[in-house]
């Protein structure tokens, strides 16, 4: 398949440019990065892409160990990663677009645990010069929705998707039985308590499945059913006896 690359342009700041090219990162297209939130442009309204994968899931699983060294982040991205794939059954295509979706999740926040400060700059240049535009386009759309013109589904389940999931498997920590006996109902009454897992964006786990036109239940539920099968790995099975 060519390679296909997206130059990606940044408003011009206050603050002088910083680079960022091969000498940080070998083999990713440059980005300049200006003004005081180094903000990129909207993408093109639309993303011109192939229907089968340009990267394989061996390699994105590969960036995202490559990249996060974090036990912590690499559950996080699992657990997305598990939400996306049920997403893509319940919202999308099913099996069509169930890989893609998956990547999505896995990798949206790759570049946080080296590059905090430049994140998700580097995942979507390296992204976009693998030949995954919409990938790219929905792990910008996490960080600032609003600088898509037009949110695609891909994006709208990430959105969806992210900020449930590290919020149910916070639920899920506190409780004997992990997430086995979590319901809707439990994560709704502990999104009530602002100082638990404070740093969860409230407004973004609402928003979400509205975006979606979803209950906010049933996704919920969702999220749930999909980590339950993991639930040993991710650290959110409950205490042993």
């Amino acid at each position: 398949m060519p390679l296909r690359l997206m130059t990606l342009f940044v408003r011009s700041g206050p603050r002088s440019s910083l680079m960022i090219d091969s000498t940080i990162v070998p083999g990713i297209v440059a980005i300049a990065l200006g003004s005081a939130r180094g903000e990129l442009l909207p993408f093109p309204p639309s993303l011109d892409y192939d229907a089968d994968m340009a990267i394989t899931y061996e390699q994105a699983e590969a960036k995202l160990i490559e990249w996060t060294g974090s036990p912590a982040l690499v559950n996080h991205a699992r657990g997305v990663e598990a939400a996306m794939r049920m997403a893509a059954h319940r919202y999308g295509a099913g099996v069509d677009d169930e890989t893609r979706w998956a990547m999505t999740g896995l990798l949206h926040d790759a570049d946080y645990d080296r590059w905090p400060e430049q994140h998700p700059r580097l995942i979507i240049a390296w992204l976009v010069e693998q030949g995954e535009p919409e990938i790219a386009q929905a792990v910008r759309a996490h960080f600032d929705p609003a600088g898509i013109a037009e949110l695609a589904l891909l994006d709208k389940a990430l959105l969806a998707c992210d900020e449930l999931t590290g919020f149910v498997m916070a639920c899920s920590l506190v409780r004997p039985e992990g997430i086995h006996t979590l319901t809707p109902q439990s994560v709704k009454k502990k999104l009530k308590d602002k100082g638990f897992a404070a740093k969860v964006d409230r407004e973004l786990v609402m928003s979400g499945p509205e975006r979606l036109g979803v209950n906010l239940d049933d996704h919920i539920q969702l999220v749930i059913d999909a980590l339950k099968p993991l639930a040993e790995t991710l650290g959110i099975g409950g205490r042993t006896p």
